[in-house]
């Protein structure tokens, strides 16, 4: 792969037509850097205490083994998953907590491996524990090239979280780095384009597609099990490919590609024709064609989504921004330099108390629309009651 990394945008997109509506900061910014929230210092944070949700099994007698070797396990075959169960979050707790800012690239990040380290703190006071047990971090300021964001480290330690998993286990997936898209091959994206991530080697061993995580984290988790993850990055919302994405009010949405998006792409293309720019008028023509196609797939790709993509597992996951969104990295005061929706949900649930997941994503919304146009997504893997309380 020969794409530059873009430095327009915080947690920015390889390979990807960015659009911005506010300026951003982090990385050499092409505009005026952004200023971040404008708030007081927040006080150290107090551990969450949550409600106990009663998943449908019994808690486990004992803690799993996590230690055994790595071993690739064989994909399990698609298939439509409506008999899915939650977890109670009781079980044994791992967490895979991958940070990158991209140290010496074009489109170096600032608060990457900072988000890392407050998710770290976050969790930890829920019961999770840093041993090498039960948390692997991988971050390109590791001396220990095992644990460097590389493709290769970051897909086996998708594996590696899963690995093992029990009914009433809770898994924990923090990213937050690049995001990127690239053209939809099996016609399961209602945009026509696979999400994607970018490791710290993506230059050369290439990008991680949403379609390969969901193979590796959705539909190898087993029944009763949980995954949180949380995916602070562009182009994030679909990042897993979930097929059930929700409202702030807790209704499952229809996904459809956006229509101002694709009328913005219509105008670029006329006036790059008008200004003779022959070259950008083909690719915004471009872009325009691949948007009215895939407005007239949505129901199919949805449909297909839904058969191949659900589970079994508990899979939540709460995204930075919409498919066609960039999210931002910034500085909140208290914080230092961080990614806005990380951000956001440290802040909720280190203040909230009994949270539902429709309170944390209203929250996270409500911290981010006071200074950006990104809008936190929440999906799941089978249709779930976002009334209940949050738990991880």
């Amino acid at each position: 792969m020969d794409q530059e990394l873009f430095p327009c945008v915080g947690i920015s997109s390889p390979g990807a037509t960015v659009r911005l509506t506010v300026p951003v900061g982090g990385g050499p910014p092409p505009a005026a850097p952004q200023q971040g929230y404008q708030q007081q210092q927040h006080p150290p944070q107090q551990g969450y205490q949550q409600q106990q949700y009663p998943g449908a099994y019994p808690p486990p007698q004992q803690q799993h083994n996590s230690q055994q070797p790595y071993q690739q396990q064989q994909m399990p075959s698609p298939s439509n998953s409506g008999g899915g169960v939650l977890s109670n979050c009781r079980g044994n707790k791992r967490a895979l907590l991958i940070g990158i800012n991209y140290f010496g690239q074009s489109g170096e990040l600032r608060g990457c491996i900072n988000d890392v380290n407050n998710i770290k703190r976050l969790i930890t006071s829920n019961g999770f524990m840093e041993d090498s047990t039960h948390m692997r971090i991988l971050t390109d300021d590791h001396r220990n090239g095992s644990l460097h964001p590389t493709r290769r480290n970051i897909i086996e330690g998708m594996h590696w979280l899963v690995s093992g998993a029990q009914p009433n286990d809770s898994l924990f997936l923090h990213y937050s780095g690049h995001g990127s898209q690239k053209e939809d091959t099996d016609s399961d994206e209602v945009d026509g384009y696979d999400e994607t991530i970018v490791p710290v080697d993506a230059k050369s061993a290439g990008q991680i597609v949403d379609d390969e995580m969901n193979a590796i984290l959705v539909r190898q988790l087993p029944r009763g099990a949980r995954l949180t993850a949380i995916y602070d990055s562009c182009h994030s919302a679909t990042a897993l490919d979930l097929p059930y994405v929700y409202d702030c009010y807790g209704n499952i949405k229809k996904q459809k590609v956006s229509r101002k998006q694709a009328g913005m792409n219509l105008l670029e293309t006329g006036i790059a024709f008008k200004t003779g720019n022959i070259f950008g008028a083909i690719q915004a023509g471009k872009q325009a064609l691949n948007s009215l196609t895939a407005i007239g797939n949505e129901g199919k790709a949805q449909e297909i989504t839904e058969t191949t993509r659900s589970s079994q597992g508990d899979v939540v996951m709460f995204a930075g921004c919409k498919d066609h969104q960039t999210s931002a990295d910034t500085n909140v005061s208290g914080y230092g330099a961080t990614g806005a929706a990380s951000y956001a949900f440290i802040d909720a649930v280190s203040k909230g108390r009994n949270l539902t997941y429709i309170d944390l994503l209203s929250t996270m919304r409500e911290t981010l629309s006071q200074k950006y146009s990104q809008v936190v997504q929440m999906s799941t893997g089978f249709p779930t009651d976002m009334n209940t309380p949050f738990i991880y």
